[in-house]
């Protein structure tokens, strides 16, 4: 089986090719300020993804582990099988490499949302009196005003990604079951089709030992016993086809 023909081939090609837009939407996210609500997007949706792709690459191992049971049966040997445990373990690398990259920079975010926090609330606490003495309005006030409706708008942004990321994770795990369901098939597939081959080659050894037995007395009966056996056979067919289509 060629490569172009290989499923493993087909299904390598297509979680790289996920890898590799994974990388590029995780460059975008590293451009991405981390107090706007298109960074919160783009996290979930990395988060998401390397879940989704992980789950591809744990299947993946699974049917090696299936081939490595009977590489000969497979039309495998021990550097293939190799050789693809070897891609797999290298596409788990990158996938977690760019999960602790995530992890690292919402704590980050988390720490910088934190220092915004208390500084707000230190202004907060600033004695209202300032104003009164200065005969102006409270700059602290309006600041606070313009953070509050600003935080109001980001949490609603978050929540309606929140809501779009739930329907992909339900979708995601939708596929997953399917893909289970078929994964289980397959077993059962394969199993059908060893058992049917151990009764296909007892069967062909069976019919060899007969063939055998017949040359056998073939040759012992010579050529009389021969044709006495072709004459026996023939009236038989005939009462067979007389039993069968005038009775």
């Amino acid at each position: 089986m060629t490569p172009a023909q290989d499923p493993f081939y087909i299904v390598k090609e297509e979680i790289q090719e996920s890898i590799d837009k994974l990388q590029a939407t995780l460059h975008q996210w590293e451009e991405t300020p981390s107090n706007t609500g298109e960074w919160v997007h783009l996290s979930k949706e990395l988060v998401a993804s390397c879940e989704s792709i992980e789950w591809q690459v744990d299947e993946l191992d699974k049917t090696i582990a299936v081939a490595a049971r009977d590489p000969a049966w497979y039309g495998l040997d021990e550097r293939e099988l190799e050789k693809r445990k070897r891609w797999t373990k290298t596409a788990h690398s990158q996938v977690d490499a760019i999960r602790k990259t995530i992890e690292v920079g919402r704590e980050k975010s988390n720490l910088i949302s934190s220092c915004r926090n208390g500084v707000r609330q230190e202004l907060m606490h600033l004695p209202n009196d300032i104003a009164t003495q200065t005969g102006r309005s409270n700059p602290y006030q309006d600041n606070d005003e313009f953070i509050s409706s600003e935080s109001d708008r980001q949490m609603l942004l978050i929540r309606q990604q929140d809501e779009e990321l739930d329907e992909l994770s339900a979708s995601v795990q939708r596929i997953g079951g399917v893909g289970l369901t078929i994964h289980e098939e397959l077993i059962g597939q394969e199993k059908i089709l060893e058992d049917l081959s151990m009764e296909m080659e007892t069967t062909s050894n069976r019919l060899d030992f007969v063939q055998k037995r017949v040359a056998m007395v073939m040759k012992k009966a010579g050529a009389k016993g021969q044709f006495m056996m072709i004459a026996f056979l023939l009236v038989l067919s005939i009462i067979l086809f007389v039993l069968v289509f005038f009775t």
